[in-house]
């Protein structure tokens, strides 16, 4: 997975940028197919807002969180991905299931 960190009028502190990476391996431990993600920290007067794009297998996602503290902006957006990345995996596996069954049909004799 590819993490592309951005700070918009913010300093990218050693300590933020491994929170960041590590909040993001949650998301690669519920699927496997997160090949980019690209994270913007913003400060905006007293606003702390964190957003983020996932790629995942051909599909963009996107979250934002907006808090007074960044690391609880972090985390909140982390939650919305997460949520985001679990509902993408359902969908993927519901139409595979859909469309690899095999009807049983009885046969009299």
């Amino acid at each position: 997975m590819q993490i592309n960190i951005t700070g918009h009028h913010v300093e990218l502190t050693d300590a933020l940028r491994d929170y960041v990476n590590e909040k993001l391996a949650k998301l690669e431990r519920h699927f496997d197919h997160v090949t980019n993600v690209h994270v913007i920290l913003t400060v905006e007067k007293q606003n702390q807002k964190a957003e983020a794009t996932v790629h995942v297998s051909g599909q963009d996602l996107f979250a934002q969180n907006e808090t007074q503290d960044m690391y609880a902006s972090i985390d909140g957006l982390i939650d919305k991905l997460d949520r985001q990345i679990i509902k993408h995996k359902e969908k993927i596996s519901d139409h595979n299931q859909k469309s690899g069954g095999v009807k049983n049909m009885a046969v009299e004799v």
